[in-house]
């Protein structure tokens, strides 16, 4: 790993602490302390504006018992992100306690305690980075207090190590247990003036940290929701329409319920919207594979529903016919984009699409519910459980306050688990049962009721003139919606890059009515809009005569010096860091330098999402048949001033790049009849272990805060695997898989 600093370009916006923000301390059964703050986490964005943080609450994240035992609660869910590793680091070192001795729980879902807990956005990192920090820095700080009060010696004479306070001078030593009972009794410190340690000193953050579950993950402890069991748990399957959204009409749920072990089989109504409890019918039995097998027995009409009208062919028909005309609605209009196309040394059109795709996480939707006396009690792999209590309180009509929800460690997310669909049919189906259920989806089930990552169309003008520089730049972008309402992640931002990098840029849309239901996939929106950006602007770069990398770096450099208006904002992407990414991965990888055997092509690509900056090289080989195998990929990252967890920072690089190469070679879903085609994992394919490719990780360290690890590394690499496809065979991939193409040559 390596790591370059570099000066700011623009000082981060530290996270502000005022008299709402302070410490709360309660005493523990037998002389323990516990520690709760209030801290405001800052209003950071994670999916959009729907996703901005809500103020931060109550919380309690460190429990010191007497006998001197730490416990760190981890806040946010866990899906394989690490974050329940990372965010106790962040405490552990300002509380200065040794790692080894801690002991790690993960919270159950309470924001008047932990304020926001969500797994989505990448931004656990840039949320909890001072704030947490903070939290144990006051905790250390009541340590050293209560040990000057116990010793009878300035504050400025202690020292901290290993959790205890120590005196050199008469080599006294209190451990945090000694001291727990009476730093209970002391009047908290001001968050604000608490002193934080310098990177310099850190011992725990920037060193490589296990996973806290990976031994029990490795020898099949139960940790997953597809674990849980509770006393007098039944279990239970849901089948619902394959057209979204429609609703029973009739069902032989008399005949499936007299089935051995089942208990009940009934209907249920369901709603209308997509993202909540749909109609379906329920089977709860005494074992799951009782109600598997009484399942296949159930014989379901389904009443007729306007989505079955719509199919992945007729959206691409209707989509050539948008782009054929002038978009529905202009976003951007800067410059003049006709006079430069006429006075352009050359001008490339190009049309890209891309299909709707699966979540695919290992571990399908499941969810245990137990409803009694009123009250709803959920153990959920959810990444958003919040909002999962909310849909849960409307559509049962039970008080928000009297359901209860563990956060349950998730196998797997990538964004699926941000919807709670499974956790309110779950909810529904314990109460209508009168015993504890447990919902376990089958694959089909989980492939065939995704929230798919929404496909989409662009039309591509762009220019360069005689210089080889890049002047224009047109998008026709064709995507799924109402008028100016998009379905969810369909949508694209005004300031998407190379926006404010060209003179003369015009972007518009077109939407088209869309049943399907759509949501986040790891890194929204990036993960396609990398590989059609990045693909049309190497075909730029072919068209100007120019070094892909070279004509990059020229792009930065174009930056508009324009004082930002309304009418042009301020781009996101800051030139020096994106340029910084760049270099470095060309440095790392050789571009330029190596003498490739045929057969053999490079591709770059580079892109800003969820603030992190990326650039990607990638190795591939083509078969004259036009069998693709990448060899290697070099990435090149910058995410701020500090990896709290290398180890697991380089593995979020590393899954990220294999989930992108995952969903360039073979992953689609296809829509006929309002239906998914597509049911398991050999018809959406998976990334092979023999097809995975060694990925060699940078990080260039900058003085910006640091941001969040498990999403912005994926979107570069597809298009640089399109990219290096091209240099070997000259044709260039426009549409995704690369499975719909012939890629023989020579």
């Amino acid at each position: 790993m390596d790591a370059t600093r570099t000066t700011p370009d623009a000082p981060g916006t530290p996270t502000r602490f005022d008299r709402r923000d302070f410490l709360r301390v309660t005493s523990l059964a037998g002389g323990g302390l516990l520690l709760g703050t209030w801290l405001d986490f800052g209003a950071v964005g994670a999916l959009g504006a729907a996703e901005v943080a809500d103020e931060f609450m109550p919380n309690a994240f460190i429990r010191i018992a007497p006998n001197g035992a730490i416990t760190i609660m981890a806040k946010n869910p866990e899906v394989g992100q690490g974050v329940k590793t990372m965010l106790p680091m962040l405490i552990a070192e300002e509380l200065d306690v040794p790692w080894e001795s801690i002991t790690i729980e993960q919270a159950m879902s309470d924001e008047s305690k932990y304020g926001r807990q969500v797994a989505g956005g990448s931004t656990a990192t840039p949320t909890n980075w001072e704030p947490l920090r903070r939290a144990g820095a006051a905790g250390r700080a009541m340590m050293v207090a209560a040990a000057a009060q116990t010793l009878g010696v300035p504050e400025a004479e202690l020292t901290t190590d290993g959790g205890a306070v120590h005196h050199h001078a008469s080599r006294r030593r209190l451990t945090y247990g000694e001291l727990a009972a009476k730093a209970a009794t002391l009047t908290p410190p001001n968050l604000a003036n608490v002193t934080l340690k310098d990177p310099k000193t850190f011992k725990i953050i920037g060193k490589s940290k296990s996973g806290v579950d990976n031994r029990k993950i490795v020898t099949g402890q139960p940790l997953y929701g597809i674990d849980v069991t509770v006393p007098g748990m039944l279990y239970a399957v849901f089948e619902k329409a394959p057209v979204f959204g429609a609703k029973v009409a009739s069902a032989n749920v008399d005949e499936v319920g007299r089935l051995p072990g089942v208990k009940k089989a009934f209907v249920v109504q369901g709603g209308t919207e997509l993202s909540g409890l749909l109609g379906g019918v329920a089977i709860v039995a005494d074992t799951w594979w009782a109600a598997r097998s009484a399942r296949r027995r159930l014989r379901v009409t389904w009443a007729e529903h306007p989505t079955s009208a719509q199919s992945s062919a007729a959206f691409a028909a209707r989509a050539k016919e948008l782009m054929a005309g002038a978009p529905q609605q202009t976003v951007r209009n800067d410059g003049d984009v006709n006079a430069a196309f006429a006075a352009a040394a050359a001008v490339v059109e190009a049309e890209y699409d891309y299909p709707f795709l699966a979540h695919a996480s290992l571990e399908p939707q499941n969810c245990t519910a137990h409803f009694a006396n009123g009250k709803m009690e959920i153990w959920a792999p959810t990444q958003n459980p919040q909002p999962g209590r909310q849909l849960v309180a409307s559509t049962l009509g039970i008080d928000a306050k009297d359901i209860a929800i563990h956060i349950v460690r998730g196998g797997g997310g990538f964004g699926r688990r941000l919807n709670n669909d499974y956790m309110v049919e779950a909810a529904w189906i314990a109460r209508e049962a009168g015993a504890p259920v447990k919902l376990v989806w089958t694959r089909e089930d989980d492939t065939q009721h995704d929230f798919y990552r929404p496909a989409g169309f662009h039309k591509l003008k762009g220019a360069v003139n005689a210089a080889g520089k890049l002047t224009a730049w047109q998008n026709h972008f064709v995507t799924f919606g109402e008028g100016q309402r998009f379905a969810p992640a369909a949508s694209i931002g005004p300031t998407e890059f190379p926006y404010a990098y060209i003179p003369n840029f015009s972007f518009g849309v077109s939407t088209m009515p869309l049943g399907v239901p759509t949501g986040f996939l790891r890194a929204p929106t990036s993960n396609a809009i990398a590989f059609v950006f990045q693909s049309f602007i190497d075909e730029l770069a072919h068209a100007a005569r120019r070094d892909p990398v070279q004509f990059r770096l020229d792009l930065l450099a174009q930056v508009s010096t324009e004082p930002a208006t309304p009418e042009r904002a301020a781009t996101p992407v800051v030139a020096e860091r994106m340029r910084g990414v760049l270099e470095l991965v060309a440095e790392k990888s050789g571009w330029g330098k190596r003498t490739l055997p045929p057969g053999t092509g490079m591709g770059v690509g580079m892109h800003y999402s969820h603030r992190g900056y990326f650039a990607e090289v990638v190795e591939a080989t083509v078969s004259k048949s036009g069998e693709v195998k990448v060899t290697k990929v070099w990435v090149a990252g910058d995410v701020g001033s500090q990896i709290i967890n290398p180890t697991g920072a380089i593995q979020q690089v590393q899954g990220s790049v294999l989930d992108g190469l995952g969903n360039a070679l073979r992953q689609e879903i296809t829509i006929e009849g309002g239906r998914t085609v597509e049911s398991n994992f050999d018809e959406f394919e998976l990334l092979r272990i023999t097809e995975a490719p060694p990925v060699e990780v940078h990080f260039r360290i900058t003085d910006h805060p640091p941001t969040g690890m498990g999403e912005p590394a994926l979107p570069p690499v597809i298009p640089a695997l399109t990219n290096a496809i091209f240099a070997v065979t000259g044709k260039r991939v426009r549409s995704l898989p690369l499975s719909r193409h012939d890629l023989s040559w020579g």
